[in-house]
């Protein structure tokens, strides 16, 4: 049988799913051991998240799969590797026999890991304004001109664009912007610096009101955040 819906049955009904509790959002944060873009994992066993180029993984699997034909019973047991091969050591216990160059290659990569994965090291400096040239061969200065303002700087990102934010503690946003990360020598990846024009409000005896975080736009990687101190009053 079928009722009329009523203005207060109505009314209650929606107050009931108003008081259900929202779905949670999935997870899209990347892996841990996310590559940089041109890179991917080697997966010399399951867990080998090594960073290297497309080429050299599909010659890995390669390697991985004619294992059984390089092996013989010799001076190191019966993995002992046939004339022309040596273990490739991609990881400690790998006896896959590979060429000397194939494993002089793991060691390059396995050197060059923690340059090639989207960490997102974020640290901040300050800089100063300076005089402002009057293109007259004079210079202008104002009373803030010496006070240290923040600067947020990045590596181990991918090359392209970073959103960069500046939190209160209290979760209301202070800042934010973006900045393009490029690869420049003395720098893992992509790095990046962005003057944001705030003051720094470091104080000694103050602790930080504020944090900076970046994310790396292509990944979805998130830097850790780092205490700053905002907001003062500059007179």
């Amino acid at each position: 049988m079928k009722y009329p819906a009523t203005a207060a049955l109505t009314t209650a009904l929606a107050a009931t799913l108003a008081l259900l509790p929202a779905p949670a959002a999935a997870s899209t944060a990347p892996p841990p051991d996310t590559c940089l873009v041109g890179f991917v994992w080697r997966e010399a066993r399951p867990t080998d998240h090594v960073c290297v180029t497309p080429k050299v993984r599909e010659r890995t699997q390669v390697e991985n799969r004619l294992k059984y034909t390089n092996w013989v019973t010799g001076a190191y047991g019966p993995h002992t590797c046939v004339n022309g091969t040596v273990w490739r050591e991609a990881f400690p216990g790998d006896d896959v026999c590979v060429t000397p160059r194939s494993r002089d290659e793991a060691r390059r990569d396995n050197a060059q890991a923690a340059n090639r994965r989207v960490t997102a090291k974020l640290w901040i400096s300050t800089y100063r304004l300076g005089a402002v040239d009057n293109g007259d061969g004079t210079a202008t200065t104002t009373s803030t001109d010496d006070i240290p303002r923040l600067k947020l700087n990045g590596s181990h990102f991918n090359p392209g664009q970073v959103k960069v934010f500046i939190y209160y503690t209290t979760g209301k946003l202070f800042w934010s912007g973006t900045v393009t990360a490029t690869r420049n020598g003395g720098y893992a990846g992509g790095s990046w610096g962005k003057r944001t024009g705030k003051i720094d409000c470091s104080t000694p005896g103050k602790p930080a009101n504020a944090y900076a975080r970046a994310q790396d736009v292509t990944s979805g990687r998130w830097s850790a955040s780092v205490p700053v101190r905002v907001g003062c009053s500059v007179y």
